[in-house]
């Protein structure tokens, strides 16, 4: 089995835009602009995208519950490949893009024995940005970051006017209040399903699970053995069971994706998922997916917003992450020539829009009153090995990280979704 692994080149280039829908996607918005002329530019996104992945299993497990996007659940079903099931288990590792795992899966016996299928050789698409907050958000309710009002690391909280940071929902609204959506957990539990949701102990309550994947029943464990073995154990009852693994997106973060350490972790987390399928019940479906890939920084093309007058002038506050910046304007402020201006400064290394040109491309899906609140006014994405920091209110350690993600690029829009049914 081989996967045919782009060059860096194509792997950094800018992809187009990702439909949100139920059918296969059969066009794209080709708004790459030039000098960015996508070297992939196949349809993206529609069944085969992070926010299918819940309704095609509710589906799959003879519960189809409809999303505010998708309502067809026996077509994303068909689409990903996920056959019926009286139980399903869905793991989401963090940071593992589809593309860091083919680079890397002679590291990875049981993941590489599943790619030997054609079905799971596809990759999927995530959501923009493509970084956690956003993308758990877009995979728990099935819906998008225009819905959610979730859309980026940090944002505008529309009620104060100050930043917010949606990890620690730091000077954010209450989970529940921002995001409004109801998860596929919710209404499977509405319609009598179980669903157990497998994780740290110390996530149980977190403002991230209670806005993005509330409505389980939570089982928490501080070692990775026993949380893989409670997901096992709860698939014995027919339902849903969710469990995450984050280890490879906090290693790559610190290490870099293409470290020792990394690998390292990569092939524990095989392991891990190794496990899962021998201690899980026969008839059972697993799914293997992440919320998306990871970039390796480069210090040279480091740029530090706060160090250039061309970059600050007219922005009264700079939101989301090195990868995908949002930028709120100064009240008055000309957000068109603010967008021209930062075109002209980082040309060729950076896609800058409007907050309505990147609405009106469908980067966020259809977007709510509530979530153009909370966007910036410009949506700058950085290109190649590109970071775009600011060291007035970003740490050393915040701007210095080795791995980084959240633009729209292969490489961090591609994300796997494997499928193997225990027999």
């Amino acid at each position: 089995m081989s996967i045919d692994v782009p060059d860096l080149h194509t792997l950094l280039d800018f992809v187009p835009t990702a439909h949100y829908g139920d059918m296969l996607a059969t066009s794209q918005h080709m708004d790459v602009p030039a000098p960015f002329t996508p070297a992939c530019t196949q349809p993206r996104g529609g069944a085969l995208h992070i926010s299918s992945v819940l309704p095609a299993l509710s589906a799959a497990i003879g519960a189809p519950v409809e999303t505010a996007v998708h309502a067809d659940l026996a077509a994303l079903q068909r689409a990903l490949g996920i056959p019926q099931a009286r139980a399903a288990i869905v793991v989401l590792v963090d940071g593992l893009g589809y593309w860091n795992l083919a680079m890397r899966l002679a590291h990875a016996n049981y993941l590489r024995a599943l790619m030997k299928e054609p079905s799971n050789q596809r990759p999927i698409s995530t959501c923009a940005p493509s970084t956690t907050t956003a993308a758990m958000a877009t995979f728990g309710t099935g819906t998008c970051p225009g819905l959610t009002a979730m859309t980026g690391y940090t944002q505008r909280n529309a009620r104060t006017g100050e930043m917010s940071q949606l990890i620690q929902f730091r000077g954010a609204e209450p989970p529940e209040e921002l995001q409004h959506e109801p998860t596929v957990f919710e209404l499977l539990t509405g319609r009598g399903v179980r669903v157990t949701s497998v994780g740290l102990t110390r996530f149980k309550s977190s403002p991230l699970t209670r806005a993005t994947l509330r409505g389980a029943q939570y089982i928490g464990h501080d070692t990775p053995l026993a949380r893989v073995r409670a997901a096992a154990q709860s698939a014995q009852e027919p339902g849903l069971t969710y469990l995450y693994l984050r280890d490879v997106d906090k290693t790559g973060h610190a290490e870099g994706w293409e470290s020792e350490e990394w690998v390292a972790q990569f092939e524990k987390i095989d392991d891990q998922l190794d496990t899962l399928r021998r201690l899980a019940p026969r008839g059972t479906a697993i799914v293997v997916v992440a919320d998306h890939g990871m970039v390796a920084a480069d210090p040279a093309e480091r740029i530090d917003i706060a160090l250039d007058p061309q970059l600050t002038q007219d922005v009264a506050m700079v939101g989301g992450e090195p990868r995908s910046v949002m930028l709120y304007a100064d009240e008055g402020c000309d957000v068109g020539a603010l967008a021209e201006r930062w075109r002209t400064r980082l040309e060729g290394k950076a896609w800058v829009r409007t907050k309505d040109e990147a609405i009106e491309a469908g980067l966020f899906g259809p977007v709510s009153a509530h979530t153009r609140e909370v966007l910036g006014d410009v949506i700058v994405q950085a290109a190649r090995n590109v970071t775009l920091v600011d060291s007035r209110t970003q740490t050393e350690g915040a701007m210095g990280m080795p791995g980084v993600h959240g633009s729209q690029t292969m490489l961090e829009m591609d994300v796997p979704c494997i499928v193997d049914l225990v027999d």
